[in-house]
């Protein structure tokens, strides 16, 4: 196991997630201004990728958790989740963003672990093959390098979070853009895996 295999594991991951950065970043907007959010947010995205490995570890080892026909309804989570946070979004229109604020606690450790995993049906897809060719010691390198760049992605949209043209821009339209990603990528995940007939 040399640094070829975790060159292999990190790249694996930047091309697999890089939607989740976005939503990684708006979930840290959205959760600017309230105690704890970070952590809940980071709990959050580690618990929905860990459900993500160990769904993909288990299915590459022969024993599938979820049927390959299940993957796609898993749109339906951050599909669910975006629609809420629209109505959320509707119901305080008009409302200046710091008068919002209190009403909401920010992210929640469950709403960021089930996006993650509804987001990383198509991680399950990618990850099984290459971890069934890898067998269980090249898995755990593939695991504990994926599990060290989660953190690098929560810096990295926490950071982005933070910047003020950013942050600006993400304290006006981040009501709007959250609910957006999240719907858009429910519908996404349901048609390209033929949910439903779509």
């Amino acid at each position: 196991m040399g640094p070829g295999i975790i060159g292999q594991a990190a790249g694996l991951f930047a091309v697999t997630n890089v939607d989740d950065s976005l939503v990684l970043t708006l979930f840290f907007a959205q959760g600017a201004w309230h105690p704890g959010s970070t952590r809940r947010i980071v709990l959050g995205q580690y618990l929905g990728f860990a459900t993500i490995l160990a769904v993909a570890g288990t299915a590459a080892l022969g024993a599938t958790l979820l049927p390959r026909s299940a993957i796609p309804y898993l749109g339906l989570l951050p599909l669910a989740l975006g629609l809420r946070a629209a109505r959320h979004a509707w119901r305080h229109r008009g409302e200046k963003r710091a008068e919002a604020a209190p009403r909401v606690s920010g992210p929640g450790v469950l709403e960021v672990a089930a996006v993650t995993f509804a987001n990383g049906g198509d991680n399950i897809g990618a990850y099984v093959p290459v971890f069934a060719t890898a067998g269980v010691g090249g898995m755990s390198v593939y695991a504990a390098v994926f599990l060290l760049l989660v953190a690098l992605w929560c810096l990295a949209g926490r950071f982005f979070a933070t910047r003020p043209l950013i942050a600006g821009a993400l304290s006006r339209w981040g009501h709007v853009l959250l609910p957006v990603v999240l719907i858009a990528i429910g519908l996404i995940v349901l048609v390209d895996g033929g949910a439903f007939g779509l």
